[in-house]
């Protein structure tokens, strides 16, 4: 068992530490203590979480602070503490073996840390000597500098799931079903030592002559915790390491794997961000893709400027879409509704209409084995939605299982549109995260500044994608797209193709989404700008698409007075303001 170890001979201590302020308030815990960089604090928690945050704690070097918060109250004599001779022990005892307590514990740099957990995920996150961590099922994940990092990672009871920020040794299997990773990894930085200071840049010290008694202090402890090596030992039966790298971050398939055309087209995207995702997940692949493309060349851009610039009153217009605090688009404003500013100086409105300008549409069709043998349902769903949207908006069909195809390039003809859609097959894993990034990064990029959206029909669950759904985010926000995502429960999809129609509404109460599909939907709505369709019938799906259109056509161009300067290649300044004079409604500002 995990906790086979030295602390199983440890007999139950009291409180022990005359020195700690202890507070006790509802349902958390609170104690503070000192401890030196060089000691050591043992964490022995069964079942719950444990954050060790390393950090310099001035004015007091040597402070620190455990936290622990449950579901309950916690009593004093649920935590039992100690703290003598440079070593510091926390054990939580719940007072049922099923209690969940979670627990934070800040230290001071280069303290030494080791962690006994059953079912909790344990970060570390600092400066630290070492940490020394075995667990059960939960995720050890770790941020630490990487000047020198000595690691020893041992899977006990399954093949090993990792992911690493930086390069590691091969996987060694060793006897009795264990796999071990092992080694040494050194920065390349030219100056590894510089303690980096708060904005980035290494810094000097000060002359002598300049230093106060409180900057003496604070440059003892700096030179104290200059050495930023650092030694990890994991242990764990089938927990996920994860080394330099956020959790929320983290893709639902860590098998190392060749990237998918998706993947390779968000790669020459150029989007950091999503890049340093695909790496990680796979970076014998990504540096072997990465060698096959032509060094990265940033376009050149050419900035439309007004043929007078120094006319007063010239006349610009603005795309603007109002809304209430759920997303939905507000139709019926007039002038008088609006205040338009630049630089804090208001601005005569010339004018407001509706906007009529087509959209660009991607529509992204989930073809993956959770709606395997429903082909005609996704066949007859898109081709409503193409018979829905107005003649003149551009659609581009993209299917999405493990990989990506797109099935139309933009087109307006609704002829080809529908003709496209005949020619797939339904199979295969859910790689809809990656499918997303692909339509923002490929289908998309070109169309920047244009009206965009993306309609995805889908059951929201990914279980193959390099990306996670946190790392699309950044993306998502950037790319100026609105996302309407159709969240269809599988289970909802075969029913209604055996029943021939409609489920009974009893019946589909229990053909529902997973929560974390639901909360995706919602969030990738509130982010974008869009609406989340969690779809319980399936009539509802062309409600949906009629209420999609009146979305996309609910919306402003403002003309108003403006002073030329203002205006940066038929962008949006952000000195200019677009507010609407009525309570709980919102302004997105688009191209002026």
């Amino acid at each position: 068992m995990i906790f086979r170890s030295v602390f199983q001979k440890i007999p139950a201590v009291l409180f022990f530490c005359t020195a700690a302020a202890v507070v006790c308030t509802g349902q958390g815990f609170r104690r503070e203590f000192n401890i030196a960089a060089g000691g050591t604090v043992e964490i022995v928690n069964r079942s719950g979480r444990v954050e060790v945050i390393a950090g310099d704690a001035e004015p007091d070097v040597n402070a620190a602070a455990l936290s622990a918060t449950s579901s309950r109250s916690l009593s004093e004599t649920e935590i039992k503490f100690e703290n003598v001779s440079g070593r510091a022990r926390i054990e939580v005892v719940p007072a049922a073996a099923s209690d969940r307590v979670d627990l934070t514990i800040t230290v001071p740099e280069r303290v030494r840390v080791k962690v006994r957990t059953g079912e909790g995920d344990v970060r570390i996150t600092g400066n630290i000597q070492s940490a020394d961590v075995m667990t059960g099922t939960g995720t050890i994940a770790v941020d630490v500098p990487t000047d020198q990092v000595k690691y020893q990672l041992l899977w006990t009871m399954s093949r090993p799931r990792y992911l690493s920020d930086f390069e590691l040794e091969k996987v060694k299997e060793r006897s009795g079903g264990k796999f071990e990773l092992k080694g040494t990894y050194k920065s390349t930085d030219e100056n590894p030592d510089k303690v980096p200071a708060t904005g980035g840049e290494a810094v000097d010290d000060p002359p002598a002559s300049e230093i106060s008694d409180k900057a003496k202090k604070k440059k003892t402890s700096k030179n104290r915790i200059e050495d930023r090596s650092v030694s990890l030992n994991f242990t764990t039966d089938r927990g996920i390491v994860l080394l330099n790298v956020p959790p929320n971050e983290v893709s639902s398939d860590l098998r190392e794997r060749p990237l998918t055309e998706a993947a390779k087209a968000i790669v020459r995207s150029g989007d950091s961000i999503l890049m340093d995702a695909i790496r990680r997940a796979s970076p014998k692949y990504f540096g072997d893709y990465t060698r096959t493309l032509p060094p990265m060349r940033r376009e050149p851009v050419l900035s439309a400027r007004p043929e007078n610039p120094d006319a007063a009153g010239a006349l610009k217009r603005a795309s603007v879409r109002v809304t209430d605090q759920f997303n939905r688009a507000i139709a019926g404003l007039k002038p008088s509704d609006f205040d338009v500013t630049e630089g804090g100086v208001e601005r005569e409105i010339v004018r407001v209409d509706s906007t009529t300008a087509p959209f660009n549409l991607v529509l992204l069709l989930d073809v993956s084995g959770s709606v395997d043998n429903y082909v005609d349902f996704i066949r007859k769903a898109a081709r409503n939605f193409v018979n829905t949207v107005g003649r003149n908006d551009r659609i581009s069909i993209v299917l999405f299982n493990d990989d990506v195809k797109v099935l139309s390039k933009f087109t307006s003809d609704k002829g080809k549109l529908s003709e496209s859609l005949d020619t797939f097959d339904a199979g295969g894993a859910t790689a809809y995260y990656d499918a997303l990034a692909y339509a923002l990064a490929d289908t998309l990029r070109p169309l920047k500044g244009d009206r965009t959206a993306i309609v995805i029909l889908t059951d929201g669950d990914d279980n193959r994608s390099f990306l996670s759904f946190d790392g699309l985010l950044g993306a998502i926000e950037e790319s100026g797209a609105l996302i309407y995502p159709l969240y269809v429960p599988s289970a909802l999809i075969a029913a209604s193709a055996v029943d021939g129609g409609e489920v009974d509404p009893l019946r589909a109460r229990y053909m529902t989404l997973t929560s974390k599909a639901e909360g995706e939907g919602a969030r990738l709505a509130a982010i974008s700008g869009g609406v989340y369709y969690p779809i319980t019938q399936i009539s509802q799906i062309q409600q949906a698409y009629d209420d999609i259109v009146v979305q996309l056509r609910t919306g402003y161009a403002i003309t108003f007075r403006s002073d030329p300067a203002e205006t940066a290649g038929g962008r949006v300044s952000p000195r200019t303001k677009v507010k609407v004079k009525r309570d709980n409604l919102f302004t997105s500002v688009g191209p002026i």
